[in-house]
């Protein structure tokens, strides 16, 4: 009886299971169609390019020293002034140094003096040797005193140099052209080595900015191929700029600079770019954005942008798919273009990709294509 029962039961849940899938396929089988537009991925060509943030800096920035010491008599720039190369910066009392010039001249003319005599002195023992009117010894030391006369002179020759060094280190001039900072110091100020800097000055055109790139946007843009000091590379990469208002900066810029190893705390690479700047728009410190567009076309798959969807599994586009019904897949995202996303990964070119309708599509659902564009 109990067997009976049994038998009665697993006849009952196969006729409830079997009730059931009956329902679901016929529920699947009554799910209407969703509306959809279309678009066909395109195939194309474009130049790649990317945008970096970075910062301006100065090829030349010094902090200007000095090398004497006394006190500050003139200056001779207003702060923030441009400046050209030579130009006179500071002066510092010179007096004492002017002093220190007279008399190495007058030590250098003292060992010039005791030089000839000397050098006369030998000559005449020079004569009087062969004929046995002085000793070798008394000819060693005319020889000696020459030889001490002309070491003399080297001495006050070296003298009078660190002499003129000195006093022309009072005058303190501008390295090279540039834009000078706020000074340190003021007339009447005692000036010695050990004060600090008295101001800065940094160069300003041409000037470079700075930026970095990983490894994957190094190998995209083609920059391991480029010779930074070459001529050629800036008929590869065209390298733009943006300002801090969004305004494009009228120069174009030429790559200067590429370093030699990855940073391997932050994954990336060292890359700086050259600028004209007549008009000093640009000045050390400041944060830009700069962008690099490769000259050689690639081969790329690009759909509109309203047709890129994402989730925790990353980019996805919905496709008509075979029999009509929505298809899922999965699309790795690349830059955005005037024409379209570009697709790096995922499609091959002329899919029917869904750009209208999404909201009521699912993976494996009918629909009805609307609208058709050919992209």
């Amino acid at each position: 009886m109990f067997s009976t029962r049994l038998r009665m039961l697993v006849t009952a849940a196969a006729l409830v299971l079997l009730s059931a899938c009956n329902s679901s396929t016929e529920s699947a089988a009554q799910i209407p169609a969703s509306l959809v537009n279309t678009e066909l991925a395109q195939n194309l060509q474009y130049a790649p390019s990317q945008q970096f943030v970075g910062r301006i800096e100065a090829y030349q920035d010094v902090d200007i020293r000095a090398q004497v010491s006394g006190y500050l008599v003139k200056r001779h720039f207003e702060d923030g002034q441009m400046v050209k190369r030579g130009q006179l910066l500071y002066e510092i009392d010179p007096t004492r140094y002017q002093a220190a010039v007279a008399q190495a001249k007058a030590s250098l003319a003292k060992a010039k003096a005791a030089l000839t005599n000397a050098e006369i002195n030998w000559q005449r023992g020079e004569r009087l040797l062969p004929k046995n009117n002085i000793s070798r010894s008394e000819f060693d030391r005319l020889t000696a005193e020459k030889l001490s006369a002309e070491a003399q002179l080297e001495a006050a020759e070296a003298e009078l140099n660190a002499s003129l060094v000195d006093l022309k280190h009072t005058s303190i001039v501008a390295p090279f052209d540039g834009r000078i900072g706020q000074s340190e110091v003021s007339k009447g100020d005692l000036i010695t080595m050990t004060s600090g800097a008295l101001t800065n000055l940094v160069s300003l055109n041409p000037i470079r900015a700075s930026f970095r790139v990983s490894e994957r946007e190094r190998l995209a843009m083609g920059l391991d191929h480029v010779d930074a000091h070459s001529s050629a590379q800036t008929d590869d990469t065209i390298v733009d700029l943006v300002i801090s208002d969004n305004r494009s900066y009228p120069n174009k810029g030429r790559l200067d600079f590429i370093d030699n190893r990855i940073n391997l705390q932050t994954g990336t690479i060292n890359i700086s770019a050259q600028f004209d700047n007549p008009q000093q728009q640009l000045l050390p410190g400041q944060y830009v954005e700069i962008g690099l567009t490769s000259t050689a076309l690639v081969e790329a798959t690009v759909i509109p942008r309203r047709a890129v969807q994402s989730d925790l599994e990353g980019g996805f586009v919905m496709l008509v798919g075979e029999d009509n019904k929505a298809e899922r897949r999965n699309v790795t995202i690349g830059p955005v273009l005037e024409q379209g996303v570009v697709i790096h990964k995922g499609l091959q070119g002329n899919e029917q990709v869904i750009t209208a309708g999404l909201q009521r599509v699912r993976h494996g659902h009918p629909v009805q294509v609307v609208e058709k564009q050919q992209g």
